[in-house]
């Protein structure tokens, strides 16, 4: 499923590009119109698509665990809200407006609000509880602060409204290769969590007996987290469902165990993403709807029937 999103991803858009000749703008190319449409545009939008969509997905994955919420998605420790802090105040007060230049302030808004958020939740003593209540009360002041900037400054915004739908339309190879370390030790370290959040799934004293440190696995569960969502939200802005639906899909054939929830999770997250981008290329022709519209709109309803099944609930 992902080879072909992936494949639909260079052929399918506003001018469509039959497989061979995607074949030779990947491998033979001449500098032609459609080599260029292929490799410069395209390759990046899909490269930041799978990177986005396993950030996110893995990102989802390792905040239910850690919160041992059900409903729990990467916006829940404040870090959507920290990269769109720092990115319209990028914007207004230094009058950084171009993609290359704010995906470095969302970077670091994003990790210094996950550390905010972690620091307010008790450091050693976080909960579960206390994590969430922490994320949720830096999330609202940061939302009010920029919607308080928005509405006083016209230029931030035009471009905060681009940015906050989330879309892969702005994609270069400079953009894929800033975030694309960031987010693959993210992704690791997600995957070498899976043992010790299973343990810490069982209960506190458990994972002790087990010679899990409960504090050290939230530490870095909250590190893997803010890396893998820091990485995908700035460099193609917040985009909704994809950690919160993805890892729910994929319980209904791998169980609960983070072990194989963690892989298969990073493999169909990008199928969605890619699947979404797709899609709004084609429904809007020669103009496109965002990513992260797309997303929404599949995702609701398919969430919803997740949820009632009976299965996907008792897990």
């Amino acid at each position: 499923m992902l080879l072909l999103a992936v494949a639909a991803s260079l052929a399918v858009g506003a001018k469509p590009v039959p497989l061979d000749a995607v074949w030779h703008g990947l491998f033979h190319y001449t500098g032609s119109d459609t080599d260029v449409v292929v490799r410069d545009v395209r390759v990046p939008r899909t490269l930041l698509g799978v990177l986005a969509g396993t950030g996110l997905g893995l990102a989802g994955a390792v905040m239910q665990a850690l919160t041992r919420n059900p409903l729990a998605d990467p916006g829940l420790f404040g870090i959507n809200a920290g990269a769109a802090a720092a990115v319209v105040s990028a914007v207004t007060f230094l009058g950084v407006t171009s993609p290359g230049g704010y995906v470095w302030f969302a970077f670091l808004g994003a990790a210094l609000v996950s550390v905010v958020v972690h620091v307010l939740g008790g450091t050693r003593s976080a909960t579960p509880v206390r994590l969430a209540l922490a994320g949720t009360a830096v999330t609202a002041a940061l939302n009010g602060y920029v919607f308080m900037v928005e509405l006083s400054d016209s230029a931030a915004l035009d471009t905060m409204r681009f940015w906050t739908v989330g879309s892969f339309a702005a994609a270069t190879g400079d953009t894929v290769a800033r975030v694309a370390p960031f987010a693959a030790a993210g992704a690791l370290l997600a995957l070498l969590l899976a043992r010790p959040l299973d343990a810490l799934a069982l209960g506190e004293d458990h994972a002790r007996a087990l010679g899990t440190r409960p504090a050290l696995v939230r530490a870095a569960g909250l590190l893997a987290v803010t890396l893998l969502c820091g990485a995908a939200t700035a460099a193609c802005g917040p985009i909704a469902f994809a950690g919160l639906m993805v890892p729910h899909l994929v319980r209904t054939f791998t169980g609960p165990g983070l072990g194989r929830l963690l892989p298969y999770t990073a493999l169909l997250a990008p199928v969605l993403m890619l699947a979404s981008d797709v899609v709004g290329r084609v429904v809007a022709r020669p103009s496109e709807v965002q990513a992260g519209i797309v997303t929404a709109l599949i995702g609701g309803p398919l969430f919803v029937h997740l949820v009632r099944h009976r299965r996907t609930a008792q897990l």
